[in-house]
């Protein structure tokens, strides 16, 4: 049995992510909290009542769920995660037979992971998990991973990558992944297609003025980053060489947030809410014919 590790080198960020998402069904999202947190215990707070901290989670939970929707419909079973972070959809995966996923992420984030998993699940799965670094912009080091997988087609995945690239970073990844894919037949699912529009409103009314997250984007200019539109978006991966297969459809049936984030607001922040329009969207592309 491995030495417990200490996990107070985790990012600020990606803490609170992973404790953002303890309060939802997301597979091992609370065992993983639970185990960063040791030795205090960690107990998830629902009598939190701020609209801010319930949108977030909602947000996050149906980002990740909107994945998995697009994943599950499709017959492949070799899939890459980018930029995984603290999400142990992998590890979910991997469970059932005859699946085998690689989890990446950059080295640092990816060391601390393996000691997690090596903590969430000590035995032997059913199918086969690799955790692996990556930094997804390397094309040699991208190819030599999706080397890794048995013939057939493959399923790349992510959330949480494309708003912290520039416009050029966006097409060097959409060329690597254009080239893989022409080449192993495919699909990429991507959570990633945020937009522009509704920002200042989402500002608004889910953050606070002390609010660590909003200051953390504002660094990494993340506004300037997301797409102008979704017409932008589509435009600009009809550019690269992709076509939109499917878009993820919301399913409120897996979102376990949900009646906390209702109970959360004023009946003026129910109104502006059921007024807005989305500002994310979870898309399959593939290679156009």
């Amino acid at each position: 049995m491995p030495e417990p590790r200490d996990y107070n080198t985790i990012s600020p960020s990606a803490k609170a992510l992973l404790f953002l998402k303890s309060v939802t069904q997301i597979p091992y999202a609370l065992e993983a909290a639970t185990i960063v947190h040791a030795p205090e215990p960690f107990h998830p707070d629902f009598a939190i009542t701020q609209p801010y901290f319930w949108a977030r989670v909602l947000h996050f939970e149906d980002r990740y769920w909107s994945i998995n929707q697009l994943l599950e419909e499709l017959p492949i079973h070799n899939i890459l995660e980018l930029s995984s972070g603290f999400s142990f959809r992998g590890l979910n995966t991997a469970e059932q037979p005859g699946y085998y996923y690689i989890d990446t992420d950059l080295p640092d984030l990816i060391t601390t992971k393996v000691a997690l998993l090596e903590q969430l699940h000590p035995g032997p799965l059913a199918g086969k998990l690799e955790v692996l670094p990556l930094n997804a912009l390397d094309e040699a080091a991208f190819e030599a991973i999706v080397a890794r997988f048995p013939p057939g087609p493959i399923v790349i995945v992510n959330e949480g990558l494309l708003m912290y690239l520039d416009p050029e970073e966006k097409k060097r990844l959409c060329q690597i992944i254009h080239k893989i894919l022409q080449k192993r037949g495919g699909y990429w699912i991507t959570a990633d297609i945020y937009t522009r529009e509704e920002a200042a409103f989402t500002a608004k009314l889910y953050s606070r003025p002390d609010d660590p997250l909003m200051a953390f984007l504002k660094s990494h200019n993340i506004e300037e980053k997301k797409f102008e539109t979704f017409d932008s978006a589509k435009s600009f991966f009809n550019e690269m060489g992709f076509e939109i297969d499917k878009e993820a459809e919301k399913d409120n049936t897996r979102l376990s947030s949900l009646p906390y984030f209702l109970k959360s607001l004023t009946p003026d922040q129910l109104e502006k809410v059921k007024a807005r329009k989305k500002s994310r969207a979870t898309w399959r592309l593939k290679p156009m014919d």
